[in-house]
């Protein structure tokens, strides 16, 4: 299927999942591209089990031309989350350049890869909300950054650790948990081995202020005094 399908289009892939499914899909499509009345902003998502990876990429094709829909496929589990709210963006963008400050007064070298699609063919598939890679630019990032708004979101951490991603941030009511790649397996960590200056706990702090200007100003200058 083309990318840039119609909603009706979209609607037709979704419906090729069981009923019970096929339903909840399309009352978040509905959602999702109705064009009347007030935007939906509340951040939705539905698991589906048992998806061919066949499947999967012909849905992913359907929504190449959307940045509403996320989806995320890990060994036949089909998460499908829309929209990205304005919650999930701030904080996004919020621990994003509060990093970025960090890096550059440091002296570290960074890239940010930003967003995009991750994937193991046939097995796992995955979009970041950011990433960055540490020293050099490289094909895998060596840092990405998850922020889960809504419960019972699908784990991505099987496609970061069969790509070697060093290190996974996931923010999550209020916290924000750093899983670091070692032997073949994650494990959390209260301080980032990448980068063992970073005061987390500073960061968390600043991540939750309102005003992104005050926070990167902030930290800036505490960084700066030592």
């Amino acid at each position: 299927m083309p990318t840039g399908c119609s909603c009706r289009e979209r609607t037709r892939v979704c419906c090729r999942f069981n009923r019970a499914v096929a339903g909840s899909l399309e009352i978040l499509m509905s959602a999702i591209f109705e064009t009347t009345g007030p935007p939906v902003t509340e951040e939705r998502r539905v698991l589906v089990e048992a998806v061919p990876w066949e499947r999967y990429e012909r849905l992913a094709a359907c929504f190449g031309d959307t940045r509403t829909v996320r989806l995320t496929y890990i060994d036949g589990s089909l998460e499908i989350m829309s929209p990205i709210g304005a919650e999930h963006e701030r904080i996004k963008s919020n621990l994003g350049v509060l990093l970025e400050t960090y890096l550059d007064v440091a002296g570290i070298r960074w890239y940010r890869r930003g967003g995009f699609t991750l994937t193991q063919p046939g097995r796992a598939a995955g979009e970041p909300d950011e990433s960055y890679c540490i020293g050099a630019d490289k094909t895998v990032p060596d840092l990405v950054i998850e922020v889960v708004v809504s419960s019972d979101a699908l784990s991505k951490l099987p496609l970061y650790r069969d790509k070697g991603v060093a290190e996974v941030w996931i923010w999550e009511q209020d916290r924000l948990v750093i899983h670091c790649l070692a032997g073949g397996a994650y494990s959390v960590s209260p301080r980032s081995k990448l980068l063992p200056g970073l005061d987390v706990v500073h960061l968390v702090r600043l991540v939750g202020m309102r005003d992104q200007y005050d926070a990167v100003r902030a930290f800036r200058e505490a960084l700066r005094a030592g």
